[in-house]
């Protein structure tokens, strides 16, 4: 994944940061290229989101999972590719990969949930890594809670 990163020079601004998370102060956007796609131009995937027995790091949906829920439009539909633009609800680890290729249409590059086909597809264009970008994040400024609104240059 590339794109905006948001990190706190100290443990002060960490804490404010991580409870404005919990009060879904944080709003992100992610841009994904995916194998396939949705028939549906927007919707939301709402899909609990469970951890592989260990040693694994790695998730899948599972009924016994957390709540997971992620908004999704579509930007643009190319031959065998869509454009999604993905917002998550919750904050799961690996949850818009994970709930992407639950639906059938992973993520091109991605070598943990990626389809065989996806997989290959994503060899053929010589993709050494995940076309997943963080595109956009709003927050209020942890001091003077004016709303940032950053916006990534980079896209997929």
């Amino acid at each position: 994944t590339f794109g905006i990163v948001l990190l706190a020079k100290n443990a002060h601004i960490h804490g404010i940061l991580n409870q404005f998370h919990t009060e879904g102060k944080i709003q992100k956007t992610y841009h994904a290229l995916v194998f396939g796609g949705p028939e549906e131009d927007s919707g939301v995937i709402d899909a609990p989101i469970a951890r592989r027995p260990l040693p694994s790091l790695l998730r899948y949906v599972n009924c016994d999972g957390k709540p997971s829920r992620t908004e999704f439009s579509v930007l643009e539909r190319k031959g065998s590719t869509t454009k999604l633009a993905l917002r998550p609800i919750t904050g799961r680890t690996h949850q818009l990969r994970v709930h992407c290729s639950h639906m059938g249409y992973p993520i091109l590059g991605d070598p943990q949930y990626g389809s065989e086909a996806s997989q290959a597809f994503s060899a053929a264009m010589g993709l050494s890594s995940q076309l997943l970008c963080a595109k956009t994040l709003v927050f209020p400024h942890p001091i003077t809670g004016v709303q940032m609104d950053l916006r990534s240059q980079l896209d997929v």
